[in-house]
């Protein structure tokens, strides 16, 4: 093989390609999950939070917020 045919075959090789947008979906899926488990963990500090003042002696209601 010459080095137009090795270029001509590289260029038509389409697996890297394919890295690369398995690439990009896995980081958009690692960013939603980022997303979604701080939104847990600010949900789920406020109720604690909530938890530790009414077991401190506050009368609140934790299942309002």
């Amino acid at each position: 093989m010459n080095i137009k045919e090795k270029l001509i075959e590289f260029i038509e090789d389409e697996n890297g390609l394919t890295a690369v947008e398995y690439a990009i979906a896995g980081g958009l899926v690692v960013g939603g999950m980022i997303a979604a488990f701080n939104q847990l963990g600010d949900n789920a500090t406020t109720k604690l939070n909530c938890l530790a003042s009414a077991v401190n002696g506050a009368s609140t209601d934790c299942t309002t917020n």
